[in-house]
């Protein structure tokens, strides 16, 4: 028995600064994932994720997130991927000081 496909968004982590980055879709990394290319098709879904395996001198670790398509664009559906939109969680900085 297959498994329906549910939405995605590529992503991985900055090679050099750690950051939770997001795959858009003019083929650059952001560190908003709202900004994230929202896949719907399984297709371009993999062929996405083989480009972001490519990037290597940018990024590490990219993978397919499950994401829902909000208000201002895709947003996280697991908790894993909520808390990767809050940034590093040692102590506050990057993303933690401009949301506090």
């Amino acid at each position: 028995m297959s498994r329906r496909f549910t939405p995605k968004v590529v992503t991985a982590n900055h090679l050099l600064e750690g950051d939770a980055v997001w795959l858009t879709a003019d083929n650059a990394w952001t560190r908003t994932m709202s900004e994230a290319q929202f896949l719907d098709d399984e297709d371009l879904a993999n062929e996405r994720l083989a480009y972001a395996l490519t990037q290597e001198a940018d990024i590490v670790g990219p993978y397919l997130a499950d994401a829902q398509l909000g208000e201002n664009g895709p947003e996280p559906t697991h908790f894993r991927e909520t808390f990767r939109t809050r940034g590093p969680s040692n102590y506050a900085h990057g993303k933690q000081v401009e949301v506090a």
